[in-house]
């Protein structure tokens, strides 16, 4: 883990030294989150993402962000004929640092981009079917802070910018039953400068 920080750090100044071009925004836009959970059936949740951005470098650049979004999933099972169910709703400050590559013409840049994320979960919000949490007790204690990765790609058409991006989670949300986060995140932004 030290050296992939290392790593990251190395090309940051790489960014920062190679062509000192800054750029700061806005961006906003929806995500499809899903929890995966051993032993049920889930289903992606409808959320959004709102928040800022840097960008610093030229072809090679480092983006951190800093956004608001709310994530969470739907859950159903059914043991010995008995249904259950659960909605989890999360809302979590999200800082990735990511690392990108822009190529194409002055103004019109497409990107890729990935890099390591920090989530920290603000607020929950859960509904249980009457007998879920009898039988599934530890499955509602979520961890407050996770980390994670994302990956994507982008295009800017002068000021304004779009990304899609794929956000895995390196651990766990709930380590009983194996519940893991991930989501697809589509973003529109506009660089100020």
């Amino acid at each position: 883990m030290k050296k992939f920080f290392l790593s990251v750090a190395i090309l940051v100044a790489v960014c920062i030294s190679a062509k000192a071009q800054v750029s700061l925004g806005i961006k906003g836009g929806v995500n499809f989150s899903h929890i995966d959970a051993d032993n049920f059936k889930s289903s992606s949740v409808t959320g959004y993402q709102a928040g800022l951005f840097a960008r610093f470098g030229g072809g090679l650049y480092f983006q951190p962000e800093l956004y608001l979004n709310s994530t969470g999933g739907d859950f159903d099972s059914n043991v010995n004929g008995t249904d259950y169910n659960a909605h989890v709703k999360f809302t979590n400050l999200t800082v990735p640092a990511l690392i990108g590559l822009r190529f194409g013409p002055k103004n019109l840049n497409l990107r890729v981009m990935a890099g390591p994320e920090y989530t920290y979960m603000l607020n929950k919000s859960e509904t249980f079917s009457d007998n879920f949490e009898a039988a599934f007790q530890d499955f509602g204690k979520y961890n407050n802070s996770t980390l994670g990765y994302q990956a994507g790609a982008g295009v800017d058409l002068g000021p304004i910018t779009a990304d899609l991006r794929y956000q895995g989670g390196l651990n766990k949300v709930n380590s009983s039953f194996g519940q893991t986060q991930k989501l697809w995140a589509l973003s529109v932004g506009f660089k100020f400068f």
